[in-house]
């Protein structure tokens, strides 16, 4: 284990150097992609401008800023290793690039995680974090370092949900193929973990916590920090929720590869 992460580690060092030959390109990309986050931002801060509309269904401005923070910063980290899974049925399955993953004696599912990163998503990272403290403060969130454990346990829970969901979603994949994927639909529903979840009608917050559990990624650990009356207990449960995913991910994937049969050229 301790080697396959040395040379997990190492391909993300000679990402690093090859992304890094063109800088320019990076900052270009790490622009754009904090003004797409920024607009989220801006977009609640015009809906409750603290004046008409102070609320949204009972949640304050800071506290759509705080979970808007906290699924920031989870996505950013989910971010940096999913690009592969974005594309993965057009790059690994029609052009059959994943037989060269399997000619190598490392977990496939890593390779394909590892192979690429989207350096980028740190300036949302960033971002989240700022939000988060600046959400915090005009809400009068005092962090105790429990909080701070808690904040980055389930932030990097957050993280591990939504690769485990997308890495189940490409699996699918293996036993059709088509250039499009499944992956891009699906990734449209991420957006509704970035605010609270009771706004949404009653089919959304059961789909969104039971059956592609995004409502775990940010909203149910975020309301660890808000009182009593907006506390979710289930956030509670969002480590064991990843877990959970990520049994149901190995499965399918090895099912998946079980089922891959290369192009025949």
């Amino acid at each position: 284990m301790i080697h396959s992460f040395r040379v997990y580690f190492l391909y993300f060092v000679q990402f690093f150097k090859a992304r890094l030959s063109y800088r320019l390109d990076f900052i270009t990309g790490l622009v754009a992609s904090l003004f797409s986050a920024v607009g989220g931002i801006v977009f609640i801060f015009l809906l409750l401008n603290g004046d008409t509309v102070t609320s949204l269904k009972g949640w304050s401005r800071e506290q759509v800023l705080f979970i808007y923070g906290y699924s920031l910063v989870s996505t950013s980290l989910f971010g940096l290793v999913s690009v592969n899974l974005y594309r993965f049925s057009d790059k690994y399955i029609v052009e059959g690039q994943f037989d060269r993953v399997l000619l190598r004696p490392l977990n496939s599912l890593f390779q394909v995680l590892f192979e690429s990163f989207n350096l980028e998503s740190v300036g949302g990272f960033l971002l989240g974090v700022g939000v988060i403290v600046f959400a915090a403060a005009k809400a009068h969130i005092v962090f105790t370092p429990l909080d701070i454990l808690w904040l980055v346990v389930t932030a990097v829970s957050g993280s591990v949900i939504l690769i485990a969901v997308f890495a189940a979603v490409a699996s699918m994949s293996f036993h059709f193929e088509d250039r499009l994927g499944l992956v891009p639909p699906v990734y449209n529903l991420v957006m509704f973990s970035r605010y609270p979840l009771p706004i949404f009608n009653r089919f959304i917050q059961i789909f969104l916590s039971w059956v592609i559990p995004f409502a775990f990624v940010s909203f149910y650990p975020a309301t660890h920090f808000f009182e009593p009356e907006k506390q979710e207990f289930l956030g509670y449960f969002s480590p064991i929720v990843a877990l959970c995913c990520c049994g149901v991910t190995a499965l399918l994937w090895r099912l998946g590869v079980g089922k891959y049969a290369s192009t025949g050229s």
